[in-house]
């Protein structure tokens, strides 16, 4: 969804971007909006058409999975974020952890404080729902070091990564970036530590439940529900 970042009034003399983009939407005739990992929740109320918002965070289980690491810690960058995070380590059984950072002015640069829960000797995972600069989990992977964890990587949904973005996670603490394919066409080329993972086969089984009137909710329900 672009300009999801636009959902609220951040500066003097501005419409918010969103709610422009959602009238943008409605007015070349949509009735119905699949989107995933909005920025913020509120970012549905401003369409007057029915908004299902999905998550990738099923597919980055999966991903995880695989993996098989252990003493796992799922660390959301900010307060803000931490909902979907515990999704995460529900999911998985895993311990959470919450970035508090602090950012000047509306750029993308946000300097990591501090990190609450305990990630001494775990193996940790940032997630997130988008990547512009890099710098908020760069900054947040190198306090998650010196907190005494164990390694580093990090899952985004959105992947909106530009040249400075890989300059940033070049010699970083992060051994691996995971996105997804929701930005399709990457104007860089990606580094072997980025991996791509497809969110086409959950947009297509929204799509099946919401043609046959079923269960969204129930893609993104724990296993011990």
């Amino acid at each position: 969804f672009s300009y999801a970042k636009g959902d609220k009034k951040d500066e003097p003399r501005v419409s918010i971007r969103a709610r422009v983009c959602a009238d943008a939407i409605e007015a070349i005739g949509v009735d119905r909006i699949v989107t995933m990992d909005l920025h913020a929740a509120q970012i549905q109320g401003f369409f007057r058409k029915p908004v299902d918002d999905l998550y990738a965070m099923p597919v980055f289980v999966e991903v995880l999975k695989k993996l098989a690491l252990d003493d796992l810690v799922i660390v959301s960058p900010d307060p803000g974020f931490t909902k979907k995070a515990r999704m995460f380590a529900d999911y998985l059984g895993a311990s959470i952890a919450i970035g508090l950072k602090e950012r000047v002015g509306h750029d993308e640069n946000a300097l990591s404080l501090d990190v609450i829960g305990s990630v001494e000797g775990k193996n940790a995972v940032i997630v997130d729902d988008i990547i512009f600069s890099g710098g908020t989990l760069v900054n947040l992977a190198k306090t998650l070091i010196d907190k005494g964890a164990v390694s580093v990587k990090a899952m985004v949904t959105h992947g909106a990564i530009s040249q400075k973005t890989l300059d940033k996670l070049k010699g970083s603490p992060i051994e691996k970036l995971y996105i997804t394919n929701t930005i399709e066409t990457q104007p860089v080329t990606l580094p072997t530590n980025v991996q791509v993972v497809s969110v086409a086969p959950l947009f297509g089984e929204a799509i099946s439940r919401i043609a046959n009137n079923e269960s969204i909710s129930k893609l993104f329900e724990s296993p011990t529900k």
